[in-house]
């Protein structure tokens, strides 16, 4: 089941203040494969965003590029207003004011904990790296541990000096590559609440790479979804769940069920029943696809229904219920953990209320109707 936490507001920066991070129609090929492919995305100062998206889909290519690690076959980087690749300009990686933090946290074993964090900023006198290493380490409370080797730390610690060091030479945007996949579970959920704290704390701009839909949804003030090298939406965590723009997204964004089913009269019907009414859509008669996730499934025992619970699987707090309809299609529906309806059970399946769906016509969301599906109103309607 889908958590979320609160989403945080981003710092608002002056009008004038360009983007920490733009792409205009970046496109990466490696030969006839597609990295990505026309990527337009816009970062301001302060926000933190989450890059979600299957194995393959462009997200590590997306941060390689913008690191400098790769160069891009068309379209422009800029960071903090600055061109750093394309229109005929390519900038080395130390040069482009971007943080890199890694998965397996890339620190040099040979270095102690405080010279780890100093790395990167030898343009500065001696003293004042020492001076910037403390600051880092203080803020992300390990200054204790600055003598220490890397080999010496627990797998959190070694990914909080990663971030000190990537924080250090204050980049205009931090690149966060899959950084807390590599630890325990227990573990995993605080150290991410420091990172993002720290982040929140410094006003550093993020964008971090994940394949945990909730890790997506409760660390970015954005989420940018994509697939097959493209962005399929980039929007708030709360529109990304609940309002999905394609059938991807809301398949891959959380568990998704979906049912074919007809608006008419602006009455929601499919083959559960009524479902919801569909606001402005009165004049209209057409087929769809109504999007439904598991929370959205009510369920109460009927031994007069065709329905029948076909799987149970035990979440602790809450009980995944796998049930099939006449049809033979399946819905799934949570239910608290006190709720248990035994295999075999015949059900009545509805829809929570309140639940206003996601509605598909193909592979898209829609919100209005389409054009051609306006029906013709009958004599005592004129």
């Amino acid at each position: 089941m889908t958590a979320q936490m609160e989403t945080i507001p981003v710092p608002m920066a002056p009008e004038d203040t360009p983007p920490a991070l733009a792409l205009d129609g970046v496109t990466k090929h490696y030969g006839s494969s597609r990295g990505v492919d026309a990527l337009d995305l816009s970062v301001p100062a302060g926000e933190l965003v989450t890059l979600i998206g299957p194995s393959g889909c462009g997200k590590s290519t997306t941060l390689r590029l913008v690191a400098g690690l790769e160069r891009p076959d068309a379209g422009r980087i800029s960071v903090a207003g600055s061109v750093v690749a394309g229109s005929g300009v390519f900038v080395n990686p130390e040069l482009r004011r971007v943080g890199l933090v890694f998965q397996d946290h890339a620190l040099f074993p040979h270095l102690t904990v405080g010279l780890n964090v100093q790395f990167g900023l030898d343009r500065l006198s001696r003293a004042d790296r020492r001076r910037r290493a403390g600051e880092l380490l203080d803020l992300v409370q390990l200054a204790h541990l600055a003598d220490r080797y890397p080999h010496e730390l627990s797998g959190g610690e070694q990914q909080r000096v990663a971030l000190a060091r990537a924080l250090a030479p204050r980049p205009a945007v931090v690149l966060l590559d899959e950084p807390f996949s590599g630890l325990d579970e227990s573990l995993r959920a605080q150290v991410r609440r420091d990172t993002v704290a720290t982040l929140r704390e410094t006003g550093t701009t993020g964008v971090l790479v994940t394949h945990d839909q909730t890790e997506a949804l409760s660390v970015g003030s954005r989420v940018v979804v994509m697939h097959n090298g493209v962005i399929e939406q980039a929007d708030v965590p709360e529109k990304v769940f609940e309002r999905p723009a394609t059938r991807f997204v809301a398949s891959f964004m959380g568990d998704a069920d979906f049912l074919p089913a007809r608006v008419h009269r602006a009455l929601l019907t499919c083959e559960i029943g009524i479902v919801s009414t569909v606001p402005g859509w009165a004049d209209s008669d057409v087929e769809v696809d109504v999007v439904l996730r598991p929370h959205e499934v009510a369920l109460q025992a009927d031994p007069t229904a065709s329905a029948r619970v076909s799987a149970v699987e035990y979440h602790g707090a809450f009980v995944l219920h796998h049930v099939q309809l006449a049809s033979g299609r399946t819905l799934r529906s949570w239910q608290p953990h006190i709720v248990r309806f035994p295999i075999g059970t015949a059900v009545t399946v509805t829809v929570t209320a309140g639940t206003s769906p996601t509605l598909l016509i193909g592979d898209r969301a829609v919100t209005t109707p389409p054009l051609d599906a306006r029906r013709a109103a009958t004599p005592h309607e004129r």
